[in-house]
């Protein structure tokens, strides 16, 4: 494998009890793939990662990292952290402020043997691949948010992690700097052949980041698979409440997007290029035929499914826009809404958010 990384994925059974909390979380995730843990606030993300890093041991299961196994307490093995060649990316990326940015890359290189010049060569290196070679001699006082972030990640990568940890890597951003650094993001993670875990809470997040995105609620795993499965088929409520908006990626170009095989008008500028659309299930309107007035965005399409859900009722429908409705139940009897059946759907370009990405 290229760059030097340790070959293989992971694979894991994280059984812990932490402060009268239990986690039960299986884990596999191969080489040069980005798994999201989403979930909400308590759900056991960061006992997940405090396990996997070796800061708190297995009750029972194991992890096995590139074929070597790293805690399995029915077999007496437990590696200490130091040792699991695990690269981190913290929440506030925990940057040593009285440190420059070159000494904060290279920490982690420290009592293995290196030479002098081989640490700067790796710290240089890191620091060319993430755009922050002239940022060296700064302190992490002096840097932006996103600047701190790329110091976080090289100095992850520098030590030639067999697993990278994400833990809220965006958390401490604000609103307009999360957005610019998402993409920048997944360029900076293509140097990492390796397998990668991205904890978060935040929907869009995991769905632009992540190759495959694993629910956990309650210290469980409610649902695995990608974006598209996990919007069109969410299995709890707390799945269905976490995609209450459409997410779809299209090409923008004079105020209309194309989205795989259909066509949505927004309002407001946009920016022509790749943007992510939001839109609420229940902004989206169905009907029996064409509705009055020819909104800009009306197409015909068919049900593929409805999903029961107390007071109300999701939508599933086909091409040429694979979008969720949210109706009444009154609606559903009303429309006959069934498997195949054919209607009308709508939307409001004004109900429709827009982001670059």
């Amino acid at each position: 494998m290229a760059g030097g990384f340790v070959s293989g994925g992971l694979e894991a059974l994280l059984g812990v009890r932490r402060h009268g909390f239990e986690l039960e979380l299986p884990l596999e995730i191969a080489e040069g793939r980005t798994v999201a843990l989403l979930g909400p606030n308590g759900a056991g993300k960061s006992t997940a990662v405090a396990a996997l890093a070796g800061l708190l041991p297995l009750e029972r299961g194991s992890v096995r990292l590139g074929g070597r196994t790293l805690d399995d307490p029915g077999n007496g093995v437990f590696v200490p952290p130091e040792e699991r060649n695990i690269g981190v990316v913290f929440q506030d990326y925990l940057l040593f402020p009285h440190m420059t940015v070159a000494a904060n890359i290279a920490f982690g290189l420290g009592g293995r043997g290196l030479s002098r010049s081989e640490i700067e060569a790796r710290v240089g290196t890191w620091a060319e691949k993430l755009g922050i070679a002239e940022l060296c001699a700064r302190r992490p006082a002096d840097l932006s948010g996103g600047q701190a972030q790329r110091v976080a990640l090289a100095r992850a990568l520098v030590t030639e992690p067999a697993l990278l940890l994400l833990d809220e890597p965006l958390a401490a951003l604000d609103t307009t700097t999360r957005t610019r650094l998402r993409r920048a993001l997944v360029d900076h993670l293509a140097e990492f052949a390796g397998p990668r875990l991205l904890i978060t809470h935040d929907p869009t997040e995991a769905f632009l980041l992540a190759d495959e995105i694993h629910l956990v609620e309650n210290g469980r795993l409610t649902q695995s698979g990608t974006a598209e499965d996990i919007r069109l088929r969410p299995r709890t409520r707390y799945a269905a409440d976490l995609v209450g908006s459409n997410l779809l990626e299209g090409e923008a170009a004079r105020g209309v997007v194309r989205v795989g095989r259909g066509v949505l008008a927004v309002a407001g500028p946009v920016i022509d290029g790749r943007v992510l659309l939001s839109v609420h299930p229940r902004a989206v309107a169905l009907h029996l035929s064409r509705p009055e007035g020819s909104p800009r965005n009306a197409w015909a399409t068919t049900v593929i499914r409805v999903e029961d859900h107390g007071d109300r009722v999701r939508v599933g429908l086909g091409d040429p826009l694979p979008l969720v409705a949210e109706v009444t139940p009154a609606a559903v009897s009303e429309l006959a809404l069934v498997p195949g059946r054919e209607v009308w759907a709508s939307i409001k370009a004004t109900e429709i958010g827009a982001q670059a990405v």
